[in-house]
């Protein structure tokens, strides 16, 4: 029971991140925008809500524990890709080089977590 306990407050914790990720995308759009166009993604004013919407469904997933693989589908469709794009931090100038690699390395842990839910037998507990 203890383990089952812990394994919700985790997902509290990882599912409320990807959500205040997600809203973060919709309050911020235009400067996220911006910043997605200057790393030269393709539609950044496509992408960038894109991007927020399969973070509040994976984040919500994860909370709720509904339909969780398709909420880490979600997630690592989303984190792969702009893990290799945004925090390149091989091609940053000095200046920005130490904030692209902590945000890279941030990235790979959470592909990770994403990975070793994929092994947790469902349903999961205290899931919907």
């Amino acid at each position: 029971m203890a383990f089952d306990i812990a394994f919700l407050v985790g997902r509290i914790i990882t599912g409320g991140y990807f959500l205040m990720s997600g809203v973060n995308h919709f309050k911020n759009l235009n400067m996220l925008k911006g910043y997605a166009a200057s790393k030269k993604v393709p539609a950044a004013g496509v992408a960038v809500p894109l991007t927020g919407l399969m973070m509040l469904l994976g984040g919500l997933s994860l909370l709720l524990g509904y339909m969780p693989t398709a909420g880490t589908a979600l997630l690592l469709a989303f984190l792969v890709p702009t893990t290799f794009w945004m925090h390149n931090f091989w091609t940053a100038p000095a200046e920005h080089k130490m904030a692209e690699k902590i945000n890279f390395m941030k990235n790979l842990a959470l592909i990770g977590l994403l990975l070793m839910t994929l092994k947790i037998a469902l349903p999961w507990a205290f899931s919907f």
